[in-house]
């Protein structure tokens, strides 16, 4: 596809957004990729990263590798990624701890949305894709209720958190960050971000490179032959991921580290006015109504790019 500088600019705006929504558990950078009108291009340029793809760069040369790879499109994207997601991770961990209800209204706000403009692209509903919206629902509100677990360093565990959890992030409606949350991994690679552990970064980047190329064949697959029950899928995953987002939380059980600092385990969703504390209620609502609007610029300037 041929893009001018503009549009590869808009591409790392894109990459920006993915991004800082990575770095917040209980939201998927790949509901923004989605909504942006760069998912399918995403998974099928991921997916064609193959052997026969570097024997094209020995047998023809640089430039036609890369035409092949759609390089420009996957260093604009990436670019962005990789900037938003280390600067916004640390910038994310202040605001879930100092400001958690303000936060969470805004991405509410930016799921609600996605909900929308994801759904409306289901061309036909039948039982099926009825059936796979509530499974896709179910999973990922089951998964909004677990646990997190205790941090874990084993270098292996970091690879398979890496796999695991880059999956996670390109499928809409399912946070990878969250799952790193469950996983125990989240606080070993927020340390080693804030760190620079290279080693510890190499160890969960090669398990996320080996998850994404084995992960994006699948998503590939399903949208070709099951384009709708697809949408419907994740269109459910979205719907889930609300409870995980949810402002106003009681916390039910708390977990206390080996330095003594308390940290939320398990929550419930409550209604803001039984929220024990400032509930931020108006804040609240216009941050709700700003998330809402971001997806709807998103959306229209992926409209426009598509």
């Amino acid at each position: 596809m041929q893009r001018n500088l503009k549009e590869y600019l808009i591409i790392s705006f894109k990459g920006l957004a993915m991004g800082a929504a990575d770095a917040v558990p209980g939201v998927s950078g790949g509901t923004i990729a989605f909504i942006s009108g760069i998912y399918e291009e995403l998974i099928s340029t991921i997916s064609n990263i193959k052997g026969s793809l570097f024997k094209t760069l020995f047998k023809s040369g640089f430039k036609t590798f890369w035409q092949e790879l759609n390089g420009n499109f996957l260093l604009a994207l990436l670019s962005g990624i990789i900037i938003s997601f280390v600067s916004f991770m640390k910038l994310a961990k202040y605001l879930l701890e100092y400001h958690p209800i303000l936060i969470w209204s805004f991405f509410f706000g930016l799921i609600v949305a996605s909900i929308y403009f994801v759904g409306k692209q289901i061309t036909k509903w039948n039982l099926v894709t009825i059936l796979a919206l509530i499974i896709g629902a179910g999973i990922a509100f089951y998964i909004s209720k677990l646990p997190a677990s205790d941090a874990n360093d084993n270098p292996w565990f970091l690879f398979l958190a890496g796999a695991i959890a880059i999956c996670a992030m390109i499928l809409p409606g399912i946070s990878g960050s969250f799952i790193l949350i469950i996983l125990g991994a989240y606080k070993t690679l927020s340390h080693a971000i804030h760190d620079i552990n290279i080693k510890k970064l190499i160890i969960f980047v090669s398990g996320a490179v080996v998850g994404l190329l084995s992960f994006s064949h699948v998503l590939k697959w399903l949208f070709k032959n099951y384009h709708n029950t697809t949408l419907a899928l994740l269109t459910g995953f979205i719907f889930g991921s609300l409870n995980k987002v949810w402002p106003w939380k009681n916390t039910l059980t708390w977990h206390t580290n080996a330095k003594g600092i308390q940290s939320p385990l398990l929550q419930e969703s409550i209604s803001p006015f039984s929220f024990q504390g400032d509930n931020h209620f108006i804040f609240s609502i216009i941050l709700m109504i700003l998330g809402f609007l971001t997806i709807f610029i998103l959306e229209r300037v992926g409209s426009k790019q598509a």
